[in-house]
């Protein structure tokens, strides 16, 4: 069928951006998004009319007037608009996937203490100033004098993310000369971090040794030339090779490297601070071993295992410690005061033995997950009207943020069936309820995992369920 192009009667109802902002819509939305915000959301509404009108005028006819139905199209399209672009902010969601560090999701939620200092710190802070002598202090030193008493080192620096932490220490250590890395140990992490795009924007000239499954100590000893500067290692957070495999201990690397007079570097990546074996999660890095093993420095992430806010942490020799901080490149990266207040008591939780969230949901023996989902199927299967039934599988939950892939874990999935809803319809709906509930969709079918609900959340998971339709 061929479109009716718009008339220039047609265009003359198009409801104008004043005529917009008149309406019941527009006054209501006025007080939460502000003048300036709103007349730009009109803009785009009308605008869009405007090229649909252009194009195709016919599909508009109506008997109540193509004015009056134009203004009410319009409104709706505010509104959605404006829902839209509210959503697409950052705000609280409950996460039902059992991926305890989902990066899309924040990765570590963050324990009450440390939620609590970064409030604490949201006005003024001493965040640059020693209230004891009244004289300018040393930004995150607490946080730093934390680390080196977790971890054995001789100092500590903190930045922004663990890419820029690697950033900085390449740039400093080796822009213009050669480091050596492994074939096997060149990842790609969440798609924003490659070891290979990192060290060529340090300025270091990346020396391949070994195979992708064997790196024998002798390929990185004949790579060494008068031009090299350090040893990389760069621990493979998110995949693992198994079978025949060969690399060098971390304790080998550094006899070679110290004998040559290079510098070892450990990009830890995950950041456990403690030993996590007793957790089920096996592979991931001691910090304080990979000091003791005789790494000159190690870089790792504060939101991954150690359970912190985002951050680039970096630990080692206290003179390597204090060029870095002397770099240009360091204010550049350096953290915030929330993200230090955050990681502050992060730290200090470690210090005095506590679990923080993400351990303990890692931690979560599989019969109280079981026990507790149970419970909520009952109670949902009992109450709910709506035709909807939950029935409970067993599978596993997942670590997450590249970290453990080797290591998951036991769990009971909570399966939603709707007698009209399909399992993108039900996920869907669950995504748009206040707050959001985010599951994930096993088999066609809708599931959550109570691993990573706290159990404060589960009321409002309830009534998310309670919301779908009938």
């Amino acid at each position: 069928m061929d479109k009716t192009p718009a008339t220039n009667d047609s265009l003359r109802a198009l409801p104008s951006v004043d005529a917009l902002l008149k309406t019941d819509t527009a006054r209501s939305l006025l007080d939460e998004v502000g003048s300036a915000k709103l007349t730009s959301l009109a803009r785009s509404v009308t605008a869009d009319l405007r090229q649909e009108l252009i194009t195709d005028a016919s599909r508009w006819i109506s008997d109540n007037g193509l004015k009056t139905q134009l203004l009410i199209e319009a409104e709706v399209r505010l509104r959605a608009l404006h829902h839209l672009q509210k959503s697409s902010g950052v705000r609280r969601v409950i996460n039902a996937t059992g991926v305890v560090l989902h990066t899309n999701l924040g990765r570590a939620p963050l324990s009450d203490a440390a939620r609590e200092a970064m409030i604490e710190a949201a006005g003024y802070c001493s965040l640059e100033y020693d209230t004891i002598t009244g004289e300018r202090g040393l930004r995150g030193a607490r946080a730093e004098h934390l680390l080196v008493d977790l971890t054995e080192a001789e100092a500590a620096l903190i930045v922004n993310n663990c890419a820029a932490a690697a950033l900085l220490v390449l740039s400093t250590f080796a822009s213009g000369a050669e480091t050596i890395v492994s074939r096997g140990e060149l990842v790609e992490i969440g798609g924003d971090f490659r070891v290979p795009d990192v060290m060529a924007q340090s300025g270091t000239r990346m020396i391949e040794v070994g195979t992708t499954n064997r790196t024998r100590l002798s390929d990185y000893k004949k790579a060494i030339s008068e031009d090299t500067r350090a040893v990389m290692r760069v621990h493979t957070s998110n995949y693992r090779i198994v079978g025949f495999t060969k690399t060098p201990s971390l304790s080998e690397l550094a006899d070679l490297a110290h004998t040559s007079k290079l510098l070892l570097y450990e990009d830890a990546g995950s950041g456990a601070l403690i030993d996590l074996t007793s957790y089920g999660i096996e592979g991931e890095p001691v910090i304080r071993k990979s000091i003791d093993d005789g790494a000159d420095i190690v870089t790792f992430s504060g939101d991954k295992l150690l359970g912190g806010p985002q951050a680039g942490l970096i630990v080692g020799r206290k003179e390597l410690i204090e060029k870095m901080r002397q770099k240009p490149l360091y204010r550049a990266l350096r953290a915030d005061k929330l993200r230090l207040a955050a990681l502050e008591a992060t730290l200090e939780s470690y210090a005095r033995g506590e679990s923080v969230p993400s351990l303990a949901m890692i931690a979560m023996p599989a019969d109280q997950i079981l026990t507790r989902s149970q419970a909520f199927a009952d109670r949902v299967n009992s109450s709910m009207a709506n035709g909807i039934k939950l029935e409970l599988i067993q599978e596993q939950s997942v670590v997450g943020g590249g970290a453990a892939p080797l290591s998951p874990l036991p769990t009971t999935l909570i399966s939603l069936k709707h007698p009209s809803l399909n399992a993108e319809e039900i996920a869907a709906r669950l995504r748009r309820g206040k707050p959001p509930v985010i599951a994930r969709i096993l088999d066609d079918r809708v599931a959550l995992d109570l691993r990573t609900v706290a159990p404060i959340e589960e009321p409002e998971v309830e009534s998310a369920i309670a919301g779908l339709p009938s």
